[in-house]
Parts: C-alpha cells; sequence; structure tokens
C-alpha cells in the first residue's frame, strides 16, 4: 500500500529516465508550495486535484493529468480523497518534453503504463520489461492533447482585484463597465488588459473560472442543479450548453 501524504522529495530523482511513485492524500489535504528538479506528470486514478502555479490554476479530473516541467513552483490541493501516481522525468535523459504545464488527456494505455511503471524499480537493464515500459509510457505521453482546464492569473493590481473576486464569487455578474467604473479606468482598458496578461477576454475569462469552479462542486458530490444555480446561470440547461461545449459531455456525465 502507498504511503500516505509521503514526501515528494524523496521520491523525485532516481537512477531511470522516469521513476514513478504512488502517494494517498486524505480530503482537502494541501502540500506546501514546492518545485522538483525534474519533470513531473501528476495523475489521480481516484479524486480531484487542484493545482496552483504562479502562471495560474488548473483542476485535474480522474482521466486527465497535469504536466509541470522541471522546476516550476507549485502546490496541490485535494478534492476528495486522492490516490495519485506520479512520473518523475529526467529532463537531461528525455528531450523534446512539452515546456508549458498543461492539462493533458489520460488515455487508458497511458493510465496503465503509470499504474505499471509504479510497481518497477530502476535501473532497468537493456530491452528489460521496465525499459520497454517506459520507452512505452514517453511514447504516449508525446501523443495525448492538452485540454482546457487552465485558469491564468493576470500580474496587473486591477485585474487581480477583479479575479480575486470571481474566485469567491463566480457567481458575481458584474460587468466589465460597472468593473472600469470602480476601478476608475476605461472598459476597454480591461479587455485590453485581459487579453494582453490571460489571452482571454473578460468575459471568457469569467466563464472558465465559473466551468473550473462547477468541477470542483461536482467532485465533492453536489447536485447539477445546485452548482447551476450557485454559479450564476439562469438555468441548469444554460449551464449544461456551457459545460458541454467545453468539455464534451454532459455535468452529469463528466465523471462518470
Amino acid at each position: 500500500m502507498p504511503k500516505l501524504n509521503a514526501d515528494f522529495r524523496d521520491h523525485d530523482h532516481g537512477p531511470a529516465p522516469v521513476t514513478a511513485l504512488a502517494t494517498d492524500y486524505s480530503p482537502g489535504h494541501e502540500t506546501a508550495e514546492h518545485d522538483h528538479p525534474y519533470a513531473q506528470l501528476l495523475y489521480a486514478v481516484q479524486g480531484v486535484m487542484m493545482v496552483r502555479t504562479h502562471a495560474g490554476h488548473w483542476v485535474v479530473p480522474p482521466t486527465r493529468a497535469m504536466w509541470l516541467p522541471p522546476k516550476t513552483r507549485h502546490a496541490v490541493r485535494m478534492i476528495g480523497s486522492v490516490h495519485m501516481r506520479s512520473a518523475f522525468i529526467d529532463p537531461q535523459r528525455v528531450p523534446d518534453l512539452p515546456t508549458r504545464c498543461a492539462v493533458l488527456a489520460v488515455s487508458p494505455l497511458l493510465r496503465e503504463l503509470l499504474v505499471a511503471a509504479v510497481a518497477l524499480t530502476p535501473p532497468h537493464t537493456p530491452d528489460s520489461r521496465g525499459e520497454r515500459i517506459t520507452e512505452l509510457l514517453l511514447d504516449e505521453l508525446r501523443t495525448v492533447p492538452a485540454l482546457a482546464l487552465h485558469l491564468p492569473q493576470p500580474r496587473d493590481a486591477r485585474l487581480r482585484r477583479i479575479c480575486d473576486r470571481l474566485a469567491r464569487a463566480p457567481h458575481d455578474n458584474t460587468t466589465a463597465t460597472q468593473w472600469a467604473q470602480t476601478l476608475h479606468i476605461d472598459a476597454k482598458t480591461i479587455q485590453r488588459l485581459f487579453a494582453r496578461e490571460t489571452g482571454m477576454s473578460f468575459g471568457q475569462w469569467r466563464q472558465q473560472a465559473r466551468l473550473l469552479a462547477a468541477l470542483e462542486q461536482l467532485a465533492q458530490g453536489e447536485r447539477v442543479l445546485d452548482v447551476a444555480l450557485a454559479l450564476g446561470y439562469a438555468s441548469p440547461g444554460a449551464f449544461a450548453t456551457m459545460f458541454k461545449r467545453q468539455f464534451g459531455v454532459t455535468p452529469s456525465a463528466y465523471f462518470s
């Protein structure tokens, strides 16, 4: 059985291109902000992870994994009981890996390879089962697509004021024009700053914040109706339409 809340520093190095670790976390556990000298692939066979970096926030449900390049400062908060499987990858020995944080789709094959890698003990002799599993895992990792589960965080203090408010109250329907009046700037300035610092319009950022908040609440077992109303949608149908447009399935089907 994996050790509960094992110290990540004991496992982010090893004599192989890939070293994998199984760790179980209790509900609500949050790791301190830290980094690793190696790249890390975070995957939960059970539970939802909320990953925070200086670049933004990510929601990582089952069937998804979080890619963290080497030396990325991050913290992870667990929604429900999380059974995590981590793979630490040496960028010196494995070139051409992604250089930015991303949430990745996890194919059934990649999932089984991650689970199998946990049981391996490096180093692996040439042409051994361990080496073949490692090489196939890396090949599969290079093919999986990135997903839109990212909420970029702006640096501008005025935008941070808006984003902090929406993080606390994602149902807030204050318009860009109303925010402009509060902040004593032009509404076009708000839109320009959002586009420059997040790659999104103000409306797109608020919608993404609501959808990620919805994922967190749904992961905790909240009803679709309650989530839709809590996030400011006019009806469950409007919420379901927006959710499916973004994630490809309805809210009720997402975690199944």
